[in-house]
């Protein structure tokens, strides 16, 4: 039976749930979202594809927020141990960024994650120098969103930057290192050491060979899958995957052990 971890999933607390699912489809200018963004939801979709394991994040937009999302996320992990790894996050305007990171890992969570659009911050300007030294120096990896041709902020040349900058940092590029400018992202961060990169919200984006070969460039055992929950069904996201025709064993590096050796999980 196939196991699978998705490894890009954001949850929501009940009271906020709604507003935060519109205000992705109002940032993305997406239609028809049919998840709610709460944990059971999550769950029950990853059930229609083997799913055990999910690693659960959010994304603070003001610097007020880190503390208590970071408390959420730790919440939901506790209540599910065998299913959770639970990622904070942090806020480059923040006057306590050192006291933030020292709470999210006193919380258990296991690394950081940031959204440079979201957040109006470029991973290659010193608002993120600031966060990568903190990070560094705790020793915890990074999932970071990439790409937007609308901005600026998280681009391939502001992701190599920032991973120049430190060298030894574990980093999640998402999207395939830079959602819709994907040449510039194999020509600028194939083969940089330490760096990751997940699948989600590519597959319907580009064509399927063209997600073959950028695959295979970055390295089967570099790549990990995920929904980009809420916004994309598991069920139909793992269609598009296996249709890919990939080897078996590129795919299972994928669906499941790259994630469980990163995120030190085994099922």
């Amino acid at each position: 039976m196939r196991k699978v971890i998705n490894a890009h999933c954001h949850i929501y607390p009940a009271k906020v749930a709604e507003r935060a699912v519109e205000g992705i489809k109002a940032f993305y200018g997406l239609d028809g979202l049919t998840s709610n963004g709460m944990t059971d939801d999550l769950i029950r979709d990853g059930q229609k594809v083997g799913t055990v394991h999910y690693l659960v994040h959010s994304v603070a937009t003001t610097p007020l927020q880190v503390r208590s999302i970071n408390e959420f996320i730790a919440s939901e992990v506790r209540s599910h141990q065998d299913l959770f790894t639970g990622f904070g996050t942090l806020h480059p305007s923040s006057s306590e960024i050192r006291g933030d990171l020292e709470h999210l890992m006193s919380l258990g969570l296991k690394g950081v994650k940031l959204h440079p659009d979201f957040q109006q911050f470029s991973l290659d300007g010193k608002k993120a120098e600031k966060l990568g030294e903190e990070i560094a120096s705790a020793g915890l990896p990074i999932l970071v969103h990439t790409g937007d041709p609308r901005y600026s902020f998280s681009n391939p040349p502001q992701m190599r930057a920032f991973l120049d900058k430190f060298p030894g940092l574990t980093v999640i590029a998402a999207h395939l290192g830079g959602w819709s400018v994907w040449d510039e992202a194999e020509r600028l961060l194939s083969g940089v050491p330490g760096l990751y990169f997940d699948c989600c919200s590519c597959l319907g984006f580009m064509e399927p060979s063209r997600m073959k070969a950028l695959i295979r460039s970055y390295g089967a055992d570099r790549v990990l899958w995920g929904t980009d929950y809420p916004m994309w069904d598991s069920d139909v996201e793992m269609e598009k995957f296996l249709s890919l025709g990939l080897t078996k064993e590129e795919e299972e590096l994928i669906l499941y052990k790259n994630a469980a050796k990163l995120l030190g999980v085994e099922k």
